[in-house]
């Protein structure tokens, strides 16, 4: 193995375009784009510019940072060797190409999955739920 690639938190500490030159998809034996939260910014990051990659694309974030069409075209064309998925974008329409292709595994975003994540989980819906009931501030309220 060559070396990995990991991006964590590229995308929040610099303007897109500053960003976007600074990526590190570079030729690797892994790629693995780890964004820390949703963003327009970040959508299709890796997309049909995304060139020399090589080996494996391995994403396990929201999902809109892959071009799936593209991500496809880099398959086909061996810019990847192959892809794990854990969420694509839209939810439940999964280009056919991408399901049937033998270099991607798709997985449902069920890496949370624990007992004790589900159990963390559900008493933050009970302590929002008793918190909203009671008068604000909620504990975990999100800004529109």
């Amino acid at each position: 193995m060559k070396h990995v690639l990991i991006a964590a938190s590229l995308l929040l500490a610099a303007p897109w375009a500053a960003a976007q030159a600074a990526w590190p998809a570079r030729p690797a034996d892994w790629t693995a784009p780890l964004p820390p939260a949703r963003s327009p910014v970040k959508r299709h990051l890796i997309d049909a510019d995304t060139r020399g990659l090589g080996g494996f694309l391995v994403h396990v974030a929201c999902g809109s940072e892959v071009d799936e069409a593209a991500l496809m075209a880099l398959l086909e064309s061996g810019g990847v060797g192959a892809s794990g998925l854990d969420l694509v974008r839209p939810e439940l329409q999964v280009l056919e190409a991408l399901r049937a292709s033998n270099d991607v595994v798709l997985a449902p975003h069920v890496a949370s999955a624990t007992v004790q994540t589900r159990q963390a989980m559900a008493q933050r819906v009970l302590d929002n739920l008793g918190a909203f009931f009671a008068g604000p501030p909620l504990p975990s309220q999100a800004e529109a």
